[in-house]
């Protein structure tokens, strides 16, 4: 992994261009952090940043930070990197900063165990803003990073198409389905993992209102429950299907383009009449193409004409850089379905 193709002088040159580094990504990104709605948003992205195997993600007064290579996870950048952090997002309100570790990772990078631990501050959990909607946040605990802020565009983009009664299958901590009870009649909401769904629940509280839907959350396996509602003639106006993962690498894709395709033909038969399909992907193995012919053969095996309203990808805060393909990996298509 190349920082920069310019020889460095010394120890002292390499920590100033990681600063720097750290100054344009943050500045690249003053745009997103004026919109009155959203106080989260992803700071540092990686090799989109010039600091590969850096992840950093703001929610509201936290930063959760993650050095995913032997050169991030030295000592000495690391705190290189949590003082230019500091210096630039302290009088923006930013008070505590939490590491956050994947074993997997580190063990894959040879890096020694460890445990996701406060780097500076007193607090590890907040409340943050998307869209106006509220969401708990315990740095500590959750997937990855602790939410999925690449979505947070198409939070928004969902709720501007969705009507009537909706589905939010894979839905975690509830992104979607809230967002979904400001336009839709009834929301169903299901996932496998109860400590998501405990979390999902407080987020609900959170965004109480005059009119809005009580959310009906469902602990359940995807693919068992879109079998047997499908099967039971369940139908609904909208549905968002936003699994995990199916492609971890290139020689699961043939599987995982299976397993896109039953849930996408299930969804497809349950959708009513003019009824509103959105489809995501966040497999950088799978393709926009892949994604797309999957999409277009389920539509077949259902008896549907979709009709793409919107091809989205992840929000702005997780920029697409041409000539590095690893960082375009989410893929949300809208449809309506006749």
């Amino acid at each position: 992994r190349k920082l920069t193709a310019d020889r460095l002088q010394d120890e002292d040159a390499l920590l100033q261009f990681v600063r720097q580094r750290v100054r344009d990504a943050i500045a690249y990104r003053q745009w997103l952090l004026k919109e009155k709605e959203s106080n989260a948003a992803r700071m540092i992205f990686s090799e989109a940043d010039g600091l590969p195997g850096l992840i950093v993600d703001r929610y509201n007064d936290i930063l959760s930070l993650h050095a995913q290579t032997q050169a991030m996870d030295r000592a000495e950048i690391k705190q290189a990197i949590v003082a230019e952090l500091q210096a630039q997002l302290v009088p923006d309100g930013v008070a505590h900063i939490v590491e956050r570790v994947e074993p997997h990772i580190r063990e894959l990078e040879q890096l020694p165990p460890a445990e996701n631990h406060l780097l500076w501050g007193e607090k590890t959990s907040t409340q943050y803003e998307l869209n106006g909607m509220r969401f708990h946040y315990n740095a500590l605990s959750g997937q990855k990073s602790g939410a999925f802020l690449d979505q947070r565009e198409n939070y928004a983009a969902a709720e501007r198409y969705a009507h009537g009664t909706a589905l939010d299958v894979f839905c975690y901590q509830g992104g979607f389905a809230l967002h979904l009870t400001r336009v839709c009649s009834a929301v169903t909401a299901l996932d496998s993992s109860r400590p998501a769904l405990e979390v999902a629940e407080e987020n609900e509280k959170l965004n109480q209102g005059l009119g809005r839907p009580q959310i009906e959350w469902i602990e359940a396996n995807a693919f068992d429950f879109l079998k047997d509602y499908s099967a039971s003639g369940q139908q609904y106006d909208t549905i968002v299907l936003d699994p995990p993962a199916f492609a971890k690498s290139k020689r699961n894709l043939e599987t995982a383009l299976r397993g896109y395709k039953e849930l996408n033909l299930r969804a497809m038969k349950m959708l009513r009449p003019a009824g509103v399909l959105v489809a995501c992907s966040c497999s950088y193995h799978v393709s926009d193409e892949d994604f797309r012919q999957m999409l277009t053969a389920a539509a077949v095996d259902a008896g549907r004409t979709l009709r793409l309203l919107e091809i989205r990808t992840q929000s702005k805060d997780h920029p697409i850089v041409l000539g590095i393909p690893e960082s375009h990996y989410l893929k949300c298509m809208i449809a309506s379905a006749r």
